[in-house]
């Protein structure tokens, strides 16, 4: 990005990347669903059926989690709404950020969770037992860590796959 300021037939170039505050804020958020999917799954009976199990509570709200994974991982972290919120509601109110990230690793963590939970949510539907807490505990492990350390590992998986060649970095500019 050049340091002069554009002319007045010229538009300034957007920064590539997002804020990496964004996904964090977001990864909070997730952590605090997820645990409390964790808890509801420990307390109620696994259910005798297919609609009991997907009536419960904790598969209710891991339902939710898991299209708001399937949001972020298929129309990228930038339109997931927690995203959004981010940009709307909490980063008007920071100082900019001092370096931006690419968007892909992100977004590649959200289709990490979503297989994840979905897994987790399919299991338990068919009646696995413990495989709604198993899946929810594993998903806030890695929402916590990047809440609380900023520490992604489906970003980390991102890009040992990249390295590895099993997949293309991507070159979207945000």
């Amino acid at each position: 990005m050049s340091t002069a300021k554009a002319g007045a037939n010229e538009t300034p170039e957007k920064p590539f990347g997002i804020d990496p505050r964004g996904p964090r804020f977001g990864a909070s958020i997730t952590a605090v669903l997820l645990l409390i999917v964790v808890l509801l799954g420990l307390t109620e009976p696994l259910g005798s059926d297919l609609v009991a199990r997907a009536l419960q509570p904790a598969a209710l709200l891991l339902t939710v989690i898991v299209a708001l994974f399937a949001w972020g991982a298929f129309a990228g972290i930038q339109k997931h709404p927690y995203g959004i919120l981010y940009r709307t509601l909490i980063a008007p109110r920071l100082a900019a950020p001092a370096e931006r990230e690419d968007p892909a690793p992100p977004t590649f963590a959200q289709l990490v969770g979503l297989l994840v939970t979905a897994t987790g949510l399919v299991l338990h539907l068919i009646g696995v037992p413990g495989a709604l807490v198993i899946a929810a505990s594993a998903a806030f492990i890695a929402a916590f860590l990047n809440a609380a350390f900023a520490y992604c590992l489906g970003c980390q998986l991102y890009v040992l796959l990249v390295r590895a060649g099993i997949i293309r970095r991507s070159t979207a500019r945000a």
